[in-house]
């Protein structure tokens, strides 16, 4: 079988390699002739909107998924008139929007801190009425890794917020005093059969994800229990095929979702060697109607992104345990180049190893 990425990243890159086991093959749409699942696959370089474009990427494949949440809502609905896309484009559209996704998991009883809409100066002050201060002052569509969004501590803050973010198509977030930050991976296969990954914590500096510990330590059953009821609800709702993430926040013994991702996700990498089958492969098995396969960690894991940063490799090799991936990109300032994952037997012996694992990737400040 031949299966199309929309998105050419190091996530399509991944799939690629989880899937060349099963006997797949790739074929890759993306607006750069540089993007690094080229690397691994077939890439057709163009605009996810240009129909030649479109036509070239989808002759001859038997489905596609997508690997990223910006691509355009209209490529997959395009495509999907001709051949099956998974996830349905209707979770890419809901997920696009964080209006849209906040409003459809509180429609199923899933709590999410308190928001407003923001569209006018008048929005946002009667939301800072609302909601207080500080805030999270986000635009609704686009942004990643913390970009698209501002935290304001006082309306002087939130008026500066809101011009340099277009002052339209925004939406205010009342600021959580969370514990920690958490992700739940979840899987449903064509038939609805259903499989959930250990919570995950993550650890985020500046906007972008550092550092992933699996399973989350001190994680209890009912925090696990209560994050596998919301993504059930969500997975169910959205007739969804494939892997989804959920990033929540942990607030005591309470979980109040953030965002979610319709696509495998960076909080999962470690489940390549962490876990008894990875999140890409079993995002493949879901899309292909195969069993979905045991979502149990192997032990304890941490995976550190390595940002904008090229590490040793031999001294990250030397170290029982560690597995590097390196996605072929060009590095620079913020970007991710590749991951390296730590698993062992016990957490204790994890954590006295972590600080070696953060000094591999250079992440030398506290995470």
């Amino acid at each position: 079988m031949r299966l199309g990425i929309l998105g050419g990243g190091q996530l399509g890159r991944m799939l690629a390699l989880a899937g060349y086991p099963l006997g797949l093959a790739f074929r890759f749409l993306d607006p750069s002739p540089e993007a690094c699942a080229g690397q691994v696959g077939e890439l057709v370089a163009g605009d996810y909107l240009d129909g030649e474009a479109l036509a070239r990427f989808a002759e001859g494949l038997d489905l596609v998924t997508y690997e990223f949440e910006n691509v355009p809502v209209e490529a997959a609905q395009r495509l999907a008139e001709r051949l099956p896309v998974f996830p349905p484009p209707k979770a890419l559209e809901i997920a696009q929007d964080r209006l849209a996704e906040k409003a459809f998991m509180q429609s199923l009883g899933v709590p999410t801190p308190p928001f407003r809409k923001v569209d006018t100066l008048e929005e946002l002050r009667e939301g800072l009425e609302a909601l207080g201060l500080p805030a999270l002052l986000k635009a609704r569509r686009g942004g990643y890794d913390g970009k698209g969004q501002a935290l304001v501590r006082s309306r002087e803050e939130a008026e500066r917020a809101f011009a340099q973010l277009g002052g339209k198509g925004l939406i205010l977030e009342g600021f959580v005093p969370f514990d920690r930050e958490l992700s739940m991976l979840a899987v449903r296969g064509l038939r609805g059969e259903v499989a959930f990954y250990p919570l995950v914590e993550n650890r985020h500096r500046g906007g972008i994800l550092r550092l992933s510990l699996a399973p989350a330590p001190g994680l209890s059953p009912r925090l696990q229990e209560k994050a596998v009821g919301y993504a059930r609800r969500a997975l169910e709702a959205l007739g969804y095929v494939g892997v989804l993430a959920l990033e929540l926040f942990q607030v005591g013994e309470e979980l109040l979702f953030n965002e979610m991702a319709p696509r495998v996700h960076n909080s999962g990498h470690w489940t390549i060697e962490g876990a008894e089958t990875s999140q890409f492969e079993n995002h493949l098995r879901a899309l292909l109607g195969l069993p979905l396969g045991s979502t149990a960690p192997r032990g304890y894991s941490a995976m550190a992104n390595l940002i904008g940063v090229e590490p040793d490799f031999a001294q990250v090799l030397a170290l029982p345990g560690a597995h590097l991936h390196w996605y072929g990109k060009g590095v620079r300032p913020g970007r991710k180049v590749g991951h390296i994952t730590l698993r062992r037997d016990t957490w204790e012996d994890l954590a006295q190893d972590l600080p070696h694992l953060l000094a591999l990737a250079q992440a030398l400040e506290p995470v």
